[in-house]
């Protein structure tokens, strides 16, 4: 096992908050001026402007999506008849998926199956080669590197039970280990495979850096590391870019 690494600083939120901590307390503030003011109409609509606002805090689109659209979606259910306890249910789901310690990694953003076709051509494994999707979600990502090397062994690793369990199931073929992608070893990997988010990059360089060998490779979709410069860098024909760095390279 290597040692455990240090999370970025910054998670995209002020004031040292994690998500979805903000997100939570944006939607209360919504709520509370909603029924300070009202409730009414005209009180809604203030209380989605501040939704609004507290949306802009973020810098991933996502999670500004998510903010934004919280409270008025609560209130429309909220004028059905729908027993109070059923918002239970999404947060129990939410819980589940994600649990605390994967906050500050990637979102559930599937890989596109036909994302890595041409990964091939520039990086050849050898049947047998050893393949890692750290962070492998519902197993999409494995899914792509099966179409563009079907010869080689597959392994992902996935913190949330939930998406593990499912990955498993998804993909029988593959070794699926449930744990922290950033304290399971890439010692033995021929090539690992990353969908992450710009803040973790950093992090796996460094892993990158420290465990894995000097012929390995790292392949990133969407987002390069820092201040490197890639071995290759390959359209998808998705809006997806892949990211193909030589682990010696990476070394300097």
């Amino acid at each position: 096992m290597g040692a455990r690494l240090p999370h970025p600083a910054s998670d995209g939120a002020p004031g040292g908050l994690r998500w979805p901590a903000l997100a939570l307390l944006s939607w209360a503030a919504c709520f509370a001026v909603w029924r300070l003011f009202g409730p009414d109409w005209p009180a809604a609509i203030v209380a989605s402007g501040l939704g609004l606002i507290l949306a802009g805090l973020h810098r991933q689109t996502w999670r500004r999506l998510i903010v934004a659209a919280g409270f008025p979606l609560a209130l429309l259910f909220t004028g059905t008849d729908l027993p109070a306890w059923i918002w239970l249910i999404p947060l129990a789901v939410l819980v589940l998926a994600y649990p605390r310690r994967g906050w500050s990694d990637a979102p559930l953003f599937p890989t596109p199956h036909d994302a890595l076709r041409a990964l091939p051509e520039r990086l050849p494994l050898h049947d047998g080669a050893r393949v890692l999707d750290a962070g492998c979600g519902l197993g999409d990502g494995l899914v792509a590197l099966r179409r563009a090397y079907p010869g080689v062994r597959f392994a992902g690793i996935e913190y949330s039970p939930v998406l593990w369990l499912l990955a498993r199931l998804r993909c029988p073929w593959a070794e699926i280990a449930r744990g922290d992608l950033w304290a399971q070893s890439w010692r033995d990997t021929d090539l690992v495979y990353l969908f992450q988010r710009p803040e973790s990059m950093p992090r796996a360089l460094d892993k990158a850096r420290s465990e894995m060998r000097p012929d390995a490779w790292l392949v990133s979709l969407d987002f390069p590391l820092p201040g490197q410069a890639v071995f290759a860098q390959l359209e998808t024909g998705t809006r997806h870019a892949l990211h193909v760095y030589r682990v010696r390279d990476l070394r300097g």
